[in-house]
């Protein structure tokens, strides 16, 4: 009996066919020819899928053989087609990553994907007050002018602490000056005194922290909203050793890095407020950063310094009843140049000077714009001006912004 030679003319794949081929063409497994040489067209499998083609199926001497062959490549294509679809269902490269559906609430939005939605919104604090230096709140939006290089900017936002309105979170830095200068009476006074601070607050989502600094820098005491806390601080504060220098600027240095990672910008979907309050004798010696780059460092952070002048200064400079005389801080432009402010401990008690410090640090104005498109990420720094009505006087926290490069 002669053996049927295979058959090598090229035979169109039928319908019966085509249920393997579609259900995997394309899904990143090669083709599977099936089939071939046997009287039964040949199926294709797997087109396009990366593996090497099969063939099954070879030359048949009888038509029984040919119906036991054709049943035989049939369960082998169908076994194939269902190695082949369960292959790619479990290989992860060849599945795509389902869209995030956020089903969160907007009211519930994390304040750090407020803030990176917001990277390019600049703002700025400004604080107002009279002629007798009291604090201004009743000003609306349409009271102030925000110019960036000198062209007028529209407000994207704009806020202002109201009695009845949302209190605005706040995160502040004590950096406590504890060098050989400061008298034991006076660190004694500013327990009391940091605590009428804390309650002038307490309607505040606010937090505080605690650090010391002579020749060195330590923090007394992280973030917290427990003033029993803030106690245990200043017991600690008896067992810090006195040195001979006074690392104002390093201080203030670290204190920014503290809120920078600590106390993100935005808190419940609101503008936190930043700011280091200082309390020293004013007179920094061996600081190893520059007064230049802690502003700068500042101004990028917007956080503003508020600088407690104690009497250890002031008495021996001036009479009680004249204006104290500039201190090195004031002269370096640490406060002005953030939007904080300088005051003079001339009396015993420091609970009064504290609270209004307290009100001070609360009665700002907040705005905020969007720069020019050509200007958000050109690298470069941009100045900024407020304006408000003329017979008011007017701190920002900020002079300007460095447009991050991308």
């Amino acid at each position: 009996m002669s053996r049927r030679q295979p058959s090598h003319h090229q035979v169109k794949p039928r319908t019966s066919s085509s249920f393997c081929s579609s259900s995997i063409s394309g899904t990143g497994v090669s083709p599977v020819i099936v089939g071939s040489g046997t009287g039964v067209p040949p199926v294709l499998v797997g087109s396009g899928t990366g593996v090497p083609p099969v063939l099954v199926g070879g030359s048949a001497t009888s038509h029984g053989q040919d119906a036991r062959a054709a049943l035989r490549i049939a369960v082998v294509a169908l076994f194939l087609c269902f190695a082949a679809l369960t292959c790619v269902a479990q290989d992860p490269a060849t599945q795509q990553r389902p869209r995030q559906v956020t089903t969160r609430p907007p009211e519930q939005t994390d304040p750090e994907d407020v803030l990176r939605i917001d990277t390019d919104l600049v703002s700025v604090d400004v604080n107002v007050t009279d002629v007798a230096g009291r604090p201004v709140k009743y000003l609306q939006e349409k009271d102030f002018k925000l110019f960036s290089d000198g062209s007028e900017q529209p407000l994207a936002f704009f806020h202002v602490q109201t009695k009845t309105g949302d209190t605005r979170p706040l995160a502040i830095v004590f950096a406590l000056d504890i060098s050989g200068s400061m008298t034991p009476e006076e660190l004694e006074r500013l327990r009391g005194a940091m605590h009428a601070f804390s309650e002038k607050l307490a309607n505040h989502p606010a937090v505080f922290s605690v650090m010391a600094f002579g020749m060195r820098v330590k923090t007394l005491q992280n973030f917290t909203t427990e003033a029993d806390k803030l106690d245990r601080a200043f017991d600690r504060l008896s067992r810090e050793p006195n040195g001979l220098s006074t690392h104002t600027y390093d201080a203030v240095d670290d204190a920014i890095r503290l809120l920078v990672r600590h106390a993100p910008k935005t808190r419940e979907r609101r503008l936190m407020k930043r700011a280091v309050v200082v309390i020293t004798d004013g007179f920094p010696v061996g600081d190893t950063v520059a007064p230049e780059t802690v502003i700068e460092r500042a101004n990028s952070a917007d956080v503003s310094v508020y600088v407690v002048t104690l009497p250890s200064y002031s008495r021996l400079l001036v009479a009680a009843d004249r204006e104290p005389l500039p201190t090195p801080l004031d002269i370096s432009g640490l406060v002005q140049l953030t939007g904080g402010k300088n005051v003079y401990a001339r009396d015993k008690d420091y609970e009064p000077l504290f609270r209004a410090l307290a009100e001070e640090v609360t009665s700002s104005y907040v705005l905020a714009f969007y720069p020019p498109p050509e200007k958000r990420h050109d690298g470069k720094y941009h100045a900024i001006r407020v304006e408000g009505p003329g017979a008011l006087m007017l701190r920002q926290s900020r002079p300007g912004y460095q447009a991050v490069k991308q």
